[in-house]
């Protein structure tokens, strides 16, 4: 069976089997998102660059005040912020914006799991590189220009819920070095790899650690 069909075969009957395990933290999640702030269940951020640069929304539970993602572009009050999420490769130790409910949510990778949906609609894989906003593909290989062959490989194949260097470091590995880990989980992809991979996820989650 070729490796593709046996992937998005693999991606099917894994999300299918998440979606029943999962299926009191998808009624719960949206409970605990709206009592604790206003705003939509699932996060309102631009489209994400899916494979061969095609947009796509990805889906996510809201674990930030609501217009998070414009406001911290905008508001002149976040400017000191924006600097420092730049700087630190598109991430932030301490974010301001993140809600009560979106920390727990966020500190066992719970608001990633509507991207099961992503999934099933073939937009992602269960296993492959980070989804990225455009503006921060553009940024972060000027501050990186040795990482634009990465990007041109990675973006060849589907992105991910979960991958290689998310079972590893997260949130702690730079974007060069994701990128390049992405990069070459997208040269020597494997159904080998893909399921040690998955099989990896839930301690990832668990352990939190590099959660952001």
């Amino acid at each position: 069976m070729p490796y593709q069909t046996a992937k998005r075969i693999l991606d099917i009957v894994v999300s299918l089997t998440a979606l029943v395990f999962f299926l009191p933290v998808f009624l719960l999640a949206p409970i605990l998102i709206k009592l604790d702030s206003l705003g939509p269940v699932l996060a309102d951020t631009p489209p994400r660059v899916g494979k061969d640069k095609k947009l796509f929304r990805m889906y996510k539970f809201r674990s930030m005040i609501a217009n998070a993602h414009q406001l911290l572009r905008t508001d002149p009050n976040l400017k000191k912020l924006y600097r420092q999420y730049r700087s630190n490769s598109y991430k932030l130790k301490k974010d301001p914006r993140i809600t009560k409910a979106g920390s727990f949510l966020r500190r066992f990778s719970l608001d990633e799991l509507p991207q099961i949906f992503n999934v099933l609609r073939g937009e992602m894989s269960l296993v492959g590189p980070r989804a990225y906003y455009p503006d921060e593909l553009e940024s972060q290989q000027r501050v990186f220009p040795q990482s634009r062959q990465h990007v041109k490989q990675l973006l060849q194949v589907k992105p991910g819920i979960t991958g290689y260097w998310q079972v590893t470091g997260r949130s702690e590995v730079n974007f060069d070095k994701r990128v390049k880990m992405d990069a070459d989980y997208a040269q020597h992809q494997s159904l080998w790899q893909d399921v040690v991979i998955i099989l990896k996820t839930p301690w990832a989650m668990i352990s939190g650690k590099g959660a952001l």
